[in-house]
């Protein structure tokens, strides 16, 4: 299923990891293409919350953990700008979360990411 995904996505073909920027533009690409959800990293039917896409794209090898990490600090820091202190994975869980909310999340945070040169 990963294999197919990524093909999908013409990814699969020598992977390069990416930017911490390009790796939450494809985390989103991720989402839009198979279905975002909540609670669980993948679903049964192949949706992914945000941290099930990024698990997808690091163990693929288009991202290493440290700039995996590095993405994770500016969807934070988008968060902290919202007043929100809890973690991303927590937030994209809570009841009345909505995807529109998550994709505007992404943009900013890469947003910040590539105005910080990454």
């Amino acid at each position: 299923m990963v294999r197919r995904l990524l093909a999908d996505l013409g990814w699969w073909q020598d992977p390069v990891p990416q930017t911490p920027s390009a790796h939450l533009d494809q985390t989103l690409a991720v989402l839009l293409r198979y279905g975002w959800c909540q609670s669980l990293d993948t679903t049964p039917t192949g949706r992914l919350c945000m941290r099930g896409a990024q698990n997808v794209l690091e163990k693929t090898g288009h991202v290493t953990p440290a700039n995996r990490e590095k993405a994770v600090g500016y969807m934070q820091q988008a968060l902290a700008e919202a007043g929100i202190t809890m973690q991303f994975f927590a937030w994209n869980d809570l009841p009345d979360q909505q995807f529109s909310a998550v994709q505007a999340l992404l943009d900013r945070a890469a947003n910040l990411a590539r105005q910080n040169g990454e």
